[in-house]
Formats: structure tokens, sequence, C-alpha cells
């Protein structure tokens, strides 16, 4: 059987009735996650075994036989969530994978129940709105704002701030596309400037995810959650009342909204990018390492922790590692190549002449003076254009550049470090 290439997300309107059902059957799941990723743990531990969602699935059986929350869950929905910790467990396994080992779901951790494609049944109502058949529960009402395109091969049904949503896994059998013909482009994503993109003169700024009257708001709420949360602590015996729980969720309602409106933006460029050029040279970042603590240890506190969680703050706002996810995908749909290149001296590497000097980027300014050639520059945009020239060496021919001059790095070297430029004649 075909599996599934493309996912499709859509709001779900369940009844009052129905979303009851769906918020237990979704702690269930996150239950069902945490016992199995424990008995893993156990067992490996002491028989220095390694347990799998096939063994699994019979005590999961004998557990439906003895607990009524656990067989008022669909039976597929439970061996679903033991083929996800099989997924995740091979994923950690993987040395080319960046996951690590499977976590425990918290309380507060996104709601989530999922269901084989095959148990599923989508039927359209109107021009906007549709319908999909769950089991044990019916028909359910959706927001049908696109077509599903493809054979549903698996479903979703999660929660977040703003409510109710479906996701499906379809099959469209969609080819990658022949190569677009597009000029090609480097994009040096950063914090002041998102995007700055070397065919372009201006860079592409990320409007603010939440406006000023929404972030006042927040803050009072966050103050608020706070002293409701020292009350139950010391008055309440640690129990959660109506009122932390209503702040809670409009804390969460908040946070969902900047997210969406974060990865509105996302796309939107992504799609742009992908679609318009040729290749695409991004940098090779490890997000990871970029945004590590500075608090340091009581032995060796850290200095400006501060400032550094600040600009931590700023890099993951801007999710890197989602664009690069997203231009994956992407690229192989619209006929563009995506090259990620070494980050490496990006920043203070000469467009124009090609020379490496870090006098040319005075600290974090953002003009760029080359010291050997007297180049200026916007210095995301010249990072941008040594970008695109390493990406085209990686991965795709010399036609269409942006870059004056045609070079090649030597080794780095101690102190100043150089690039030789090749002679006009050389092919």
């Amino acid at each position: 059987m075909s599996k599934a290439d493309m996912g499709r997300r859509y709001r779900l309107y369940p009844t009052s009735e129905t979303e009851a059902r769906l918020t237990a059957w979704g702690h269930t799941c996150r239950a069902l996650w945490n016992v199995a990723l424990e008995q893993r743990r156990y067992v490996y531990r002491q028989r220095d075994l390694t347990l799998m969602g096939s063994a699994q699935c019979k005590q999961l059986a004998q557990a439906r036989a003895e607990l009524d929350w656990i067989a008022d869950l669909p039976s597929e929905c439970g061996q679903r969530v033991l083929a996800n910790l099989d997924a995740a467990f091979l994923n950690f396994w993987n040395p080319d994978h960046p996951s690590g080992f499977p976590a425990r779901k918290k309380r507060g951790h996104r709601m989530s129940i999922p269901f084989k494609g095959q148990r599923i049944e989508v039927r359209k109502l109107s021009r906007h709105w549709g319908e999909v058949r769950l089991p044990k529960l019916g028909w359910v009402r959706f927001r049908l704002s696109r077509a599903l395109g493809g054979v549903i091969r698996n479903a979703t049904v999660s929660r977040d701030g703003t409510g109710w949503h479906i996701s499906f896994g379809v099959h469209t059998g969609r080819r990658p596309a022949a190569p677009n013909g597009e000029p090609a482009c480097g994009v040096d994503f950063g914090v002041s400037a998102s995007a700055y993109v070397s065919t372009e003169t201006e860079p592409r700024t990320m409007p603010p995810a939440l406006t000023t009257t929404e972030q006042a708001r927040l803050r009072f709420l966050e103050h608020r959650k706070a002293r409701q949360l020292s009350y139950a602590k010391k008055r309440n015996g640690g129990r959660y009342s109506g009122r932390l729980r209503k702040t809670i969720a409009q804390i969460a309602k908040l946070r969902t909204r900047q997210a969406n409106r974060r990865q509105d933006f996302t796309h939107e460029l992504t799609t742009d990018l992908a679609k318009n050029h040729g290749i695409v040279g991004i940098e090779d970042l490890r997000v990871k390492n970029m945004t590590t603590t500075a608090k340091g240890t009581m032995n060796a506190p850290g200095k400006n922790v501060a400032q550094k969680a600040g600009l931590n703050r700023s890099i993951l706002d801007n999710t890197p590692g989602e664009r690069r996810r997203q231009l994956g995908y992407k690229c192989l749909l619209y006929g563009s190549e995506l090259v990620a290149v070494p980050a490496f001296h990006t920043s203070q590497t000469c467009a124009a002449c090609g020379a490496v000097d870090p006098d040319s980027r005075q600290g974090c300014g953002r003009l760029f003076s080359c010291v050997h050639c007297g180049h200026e520059d916007d210095a995301d945009h010249n990072a941008s254009i040594e970008i695109e020239a390493r990406a085209r060496r990686t991965g795709g021919s010399v036609i269409n550049s942006t870059r004056s001059t045609h070079a090649v790095r030597v080794p780095a070297q101690r102190g100043r470090r150089t690039r030789e430029t090749l002679p006009a004649t050389h092919g």
C-alpha cells in the first residue's frame, strides 16, 4: 500500500458531547504513551531486552478487557500510539536523525488521538464544509478549507489553544517536478532581518506575531498565572482552581495565535523561495548549539545570561529549522534544489573580492565594509551573496550569478585569512 506523501489540516467543530469524549481519549493516549515508554525502559534496564510495539499490543488487548477507560478508546488508536512510539525509537537509533530519546508527555502536552485511514470516511457537505466519520463518534463537521487531493492513509485529531483540528495524511502520487530553470539565490536567515535574499535589495522582515495590545495582555495573564499558582501551592494543596485553568487556556490561545502567524510567514517565505528560484542556498546551521543557555553552573556561573536568553528567543522565533524543513520538500515540488552550505565565515567574506577578514565586519553592525577593496553593503545581503556562491559550487552551475568575482576558498590560516581569485581565463 502506498504511504502518505502529503498532509492536510482542517479546523474541527465537534459537539459538546463529542468534545468531552475526545478529551478523555486524548488523556488515554497520553497515558498509554507514558506507560509503554516506562515499560520499555524498565525491561531494558532489568533484562537488557528491547521491547517493541508488537509485544505490547498483546498486553494492550488484556488491558482493554480489564480497564473500562482503555476499552472506551478505539482499538486502532492504541495501536497507533504504540506504532508512533516505535517510530520515535527508530529515529533515536538512527545516527542521521536529529531526534533524541523519546520523552514522556505531560498533561499540558498537545492533545492528539491518532486513527487509521481505513476507518476514516469523509464526505463533502458544501463548498466550505465537510464531515468526517470517526470510530465510536459518528460524523463530525470540519471546515473544508482546501481539497484533500488524495487517498486518506491516516488521520489525527488534535487540540491546541484555538480549538480542535483534524489532520489527514493523504497519498497524492505527486512526483518531484522537473528543474524549473529559475535563477539561483542565497538566503541569510537572521534576527534583525528575518531573511535576506541575494537577488533582492531589501530584507524580508517577519511582522510581530502579537500586537502591542496582545503582548500587554499576555504579560498580564502570565503575572496572574504566577499569583494563582502560588496560591494553589500554599492554600489549595497544589490543586488547580477553575480560574487558574481559565487563565492557562487564555495564555494558550494567545501563544497558539502567535505560533500560527509565525507559521504563516514561514510558509509564504519558503513557498516563494522554492517556486521562483532554481537553487536555494542556505547555511547549514546547528540551531541547538546556537541556542544553548549561558547560565553555566553553580561553581562557574555564566555571564550575560539574560541577554543570551533574549537572543535565543529571537533566533527560535525565526524558526530556522522549520524553514529548512519546509524548503526540503517544497523544492522537490516546485523543481528547485536546496543546498545547505557551511556557515563558516559567511559574515566575514567580501562578496566583491572574496577576502576573508573579521575587520570588515565590526561588531554586530549592519554594515559590511571590506578593508581590502572598499566594497560596502548590508552585512546580511553580503552574506547571502556568499551563500549563493557556495551553493553554486556545491550543487549547481555558475550561470545567473549575482557575485561579481568567481573565487575559490583557500584553507583557513591563523590571523588574517584571504581568498585567491581565479584568473579571468580560467574555465
